[in-house]
């Protein structure tokens, strides 16, 4: 079902994770572990797609009944400031080409949902995710959107939302590609790139929560600013608006 068929309502709760597929256990671990270095400038080795699971309870008073109204206004510009103890991730959101993934971001935001979350899956050349409430790769906010097209690709520094590879099941947890990861391009709602601090995100302790249940490096905050700059789509690319 595309968006904007079924509009804000019948969403399913799913798994927020991503995994890479075609490859034996043992590459895998390879990927994961190897090191970070230059990876601005390397793809990660095969494709990616999501993994199945089976969702656990989200951890009290980070769940929602329902998904958020649509509050935010696609002909301005929103930009996301996302401390760390690393330092600051400036995104730059694009509310024109993916206007219902941003606004549910911003809500989250602005709701302090993801304060104290954890970047738990952070795979060399790949990929850095913020994983559930209870910093596993299995839980969200308590409700899941509608799968948004999007214009936006996956260049070094994209931001999109993680899905369990079945419609409509995005909530919360995000990704930034750490590489070009052109795979997933139309699998993944794209809506905004790093614009400042990508050396930060090159930062960001490596760790599998696969492997090790512990945390990676803790988000403190996400602050959300309004400008009157609107973003801009790529020239001559439809842009489908979803109906709520």
């Amino acid at each position: 079902m595309r968006f904007g068929v079924g509009g804000y309502r019948g969403w399913k709760t799913g798994v927020w994770a991503l995994t890479i597929a075609a490859l034996s256990a043992s590459m895998f671990a390879l990927a994961a572990c190897g090191s970070n270095s230059n990876s601005g400038n390397k793809k990660a080795t095969g494709a990616a797609t999501p993994a199945a699971g089976t969702p656990v309870s989200n951890t009290a008073g980070r769940v929602f009944s329902k998904a958020p109204p649509f509050i935010i206004d696609p002909n301005k510009g929103y930009v996301a400031d996302i401390k760390t103890d690393k330092g600051d991730i400036i995104i730059t959101l694009n509310a024109k080409a993916a206007p219902y993934t941003v606004n549910n971001f911003v809500f989250l935001a602005q709701q302090h949902f993801y304060d104290g979350l954890h970047f738990c899956r952070v795979i060399p050349n790949f990929v850095a995710q913020v994983c559930g409430p209870d910093n596993t790769t299995a839980t969200g906010p308590g409700y899941t959107i509608p799968d948004e097209p999007s214009p936006l690709t996956h260049e070094q520094g994209a931001v999109a939302m993680a899905n369990t590879g079945q419609p409509n099941s995005a909530g919360s947890q995000f990704y930034i590609t750490l590489a070009p990861q052109h795979q997933l391009d139309g699998k993944y709602t794209v809506f905004g790139y790093v614009t400042q601090g990508f050396d930060v995100v090159q930062k960001l302790a490596p760790h599998d929560p696969s492997k090790d249940p512990g945390f990676g490096d803790a988000i403190i905050s996400i602050t959300i600013t309004e400008t009157n700059t609107p973003a801009t789509v790529p020239a001559g690319t439809p842009i489908a608006r979803p109906t709520p």
